[in-house]
C-alpha cells in the first residue's frame, strides 16, 4: 500500500503542472474520436496520450497556479472522498461525458458536443472546488511533499 501512495504522489507531482492539467483538459474532445470513428488505432492513440499526459510533464516549480492547486488538492480530497458539493460535481462532469461518448457512437454531433462542453464546464468548477480544498488544507502534507 505504501509503494501505491509513492507513485500516486509522483504521478500528482508531475500531473500538477499546469502544462499537464491544460493539455489533458483540452483533449477531452479528442476521446470522442474513437467512439465516433469506431478505430481502434484511434482509441489506442487517444488512450496512450490520457496515460503518459499525467507524468510527461516536470514537477512545477511553485504551487501559485491555479490548475497545481487544482491537482494537488485533487490529491488530498482523493484520499478522503468526502461525499460533498465537490463530489456532486465530479459525477455531474462524468455523466455528462458519458452522455457525450454515446452521441458519438450514435453520429450525433450536436448533443455530443454540447455534452463534451457540460462535461469540460463542470471540470472547471470542479478544478475551482479542488483548489480550494488545497488552500482550506494548508496544501500537501508536509512529510508527502517532495
Amino acid at each position: 500500500m505504501e509503494d501505491w501512495r509513492k507513485v500516486k504522489r509522483v504521478v500528482f507531482a508531475r500531473h500538477s503542472n499546469p502544462w499537464s492539467m491544460w493539455t489533458r483538459w483540452a483533449s477531452t474532445p479528442l476521446m470522442l474520436v474513437p467512439v465516433w470513428r469506431r478505430s481502434g488505432r484511434d482509441a489506442a492513440l487517444v488512450g496512450l496520450w490520457m496515460a503518459v499526459n499525467p507524468v510527461v510533464f516536470s514537477k512545477p516549480a511553485h504551487d501559485r497556479a491555479w490548475a497545481t492547486r487544482a491537482a494537488l488538492g485533487e490529491e488530498q480530497w482523493i484520499a478522503k472522498r468526502p461525499m460533498d458539493t465537490a463530489m456532486a460535481v465530479n459525477v455531474a462532469a462524468s455523466a455528462a461525458l458519458l452522455v457525450a461518448l454515446v452521441a458519438a457512437h450514435q453520429r450525433r454531433a450536436v448533443p455530443a458536443a454540447a455534452a463534451t462542453a457540460l462535461e469540460m464546464g463542470l471540470l472547471m468548477a470542479y478544478w475551482e472546488l479542488m483548489a480550494r480544498y488545497y488552500d482550506r488544507n494548508g496544501g500537501v502534507s508536509r512529510t508527502s511533499r517532495s
